[in-house]
């Protein structure tokens, strides 16, 4: 099935048109202005409220795959010496680095500044001090300690450690810039943040809706903005016109795909290159995504108060900071709330910390609910580990259980 069968968003040229802003932005525009390269966990809430440019090298990474160039790159970098098993958007990355002519785009301009934060996962730090090492750019290293609680809120120490270190962010980039933190807009730029975040979480919880008025491919492209526009009245543009176009399908009636019969939950990073080709065949069966942990991932739940509180606390519970009881809990309730009959687990060869456990997190799901799982093995951006007929098959067996199911 090719990707137009799939009910397109009016809201989609909108959506083409404030990346491609935002890609100019950081190729042609952005002098004047510091340039940082950041981790999608990173509080780019703070770069923003002092006029710092931020941009996503996992974000670009997903795009390289995107466009089927993802291999090419990840095997020009392992030549110089680096891992295959390293992850893809690292990989991606470092061969833009030293090479962009071969790159979409031609790759990302040098970075003023580098700010990573662990959050997320720790490949990150040692890329991070690779890029630093090739531009000779300071790098600031923001730690989060790891969620080890079942109910997934930091301790109270916990966030006390982050909020230093977020004090010491901000100095570092007071003195590698020359400008100063104004508190104002820094409590602006966590209200747009937070703003954002609440109508991406309206707009996946709209998804509750029998049809549901989006599919995976839907919430993978839509979530792009939340990450790398988080923070900016653009971003609240754009969902508030996104989420309404969503409501007007939850009234009539509209479902992404045709004949929705089964409905599933997506846990992992999508696989890129295969977007449409690989969730089609899900579709064939009228199956639907109607949920994941991906794209929620950045749904997260900002308060009032300090601005630094409120920040050091988000992003320190980040989903992927968490216990596997904690994660193990999350899909149990979405599966609950969603109506899902069956859920798919993306064994990433790339990302290790969203991969490993999730055998454990599998069976504890299935007991909890009764509701069965597959498990997929690939890579968000690499196809040499996607296998192309066994995948097949193995989506045929689930999907024939499901209907034996239903049956």
């Amino acid at each position: 099935m090719s990707e137009k069968r799939y009910k397109k968003l009016r809201t989609a040229g909108d959506l083409q048109g404030l990346m491609e802003g935002h890609y100019r932005q950081v190729k042609l525009f952005h002098f004047g202005k510091p340039l940082a390269w950041v981790t999608s966990g990173a509080p780019v809430e703070i770069l923003r409220a002092m006029d710092i440019l931020p941009v996503y090298p996992e974000n670009y990474g997903a795009l390289c795959g995107a466009r089927g160039a993802g291999a090419e790159l990840c095997q020009a970098v392992e030549a110089r010496g680096y891992s295959q098993d390293l992850c893809a958007y690292a990989k991606e990355s470092l061969a833009a680095m030293v090479d962009a002519k071969s790159a979409p785009l031609g790759g990302l301009p040098k970075p003023d500044l580098l700010v990573c934060c662990s959050n997320i996962c720790g490949t990150v730090l040692k890329w991070y001090e690779a890029v630093a090492r090739h531009y000779g750019t300071p790098l600031f290293l923001l730690d989060t300690p790891y969620i080890h609680e079942d109910d997934g809120k930091a301790p109270e120490h916990a966030l006390h450690y982050v909020m230093d270190q977020l004090q010491d962010m901000i100095s570092w980039l007071e003195q590698h810039t020359r400008r100063k933190l104004r508190p104002d807009r820094l409590r602006r730029s966590a209200e747009l943040a937070a703003e954002t975040t609440r109508l991406w979480r309206e707009i996946r919880d709209l998804c509750q809706a029998r049809p549901s008025p989006l599919n995976a491919p839907d919430l993978f492209v839509n979530m792009a903005p939340v990450v790398v526009l988080r923070g900016t009245r653009e971003a609240v543009d754009f969902y508030t016109k996104l989420k309404a176009e969503v409501q007007e399908r939850v009234a009539q009636g509209v479902g992404a795909i045709p004949q929705e019969k089964y409905r599933l939950l997506w846990d992992n990073i999508a696989i890129w290159p295969k977007l449409y080709r690989f969730y089609s065949q899900f579709v064939d069966y009228g199956a639907c995504f109607v949920v994941d942990t991906y794209t929620g991932g950045w749904a997260m739940k900002m308060d009032g108060g300090d601005p630094l509180e409120a920040i050091a606390r988000v992003y320190t519970e980040v989903f992927l900071n968490q216990s596997l009881r904690f994660r193990a809990d999350r899909m149990a309730e979405m599966i609950h709330d969603f109506g899902v009959d069956g859920f798919v687990m993306h064994s990433n060869r790339s990302c290790k910390p969203y991969s490993l456990g999730q055998y454990d997190i599998k069976r504890i799901v299935s007991q909890r609910t009764g509701v069965p799982g597959l498990m997929i093995e690939a890579d968000h951006c690499d196809v040499r580990a996607y296998a192309e007929e066994p995948i097949r098959t193995r989506i045929q067996a689930f999907m024939e259980t499901l209907q034996a199911a239903g049956s």
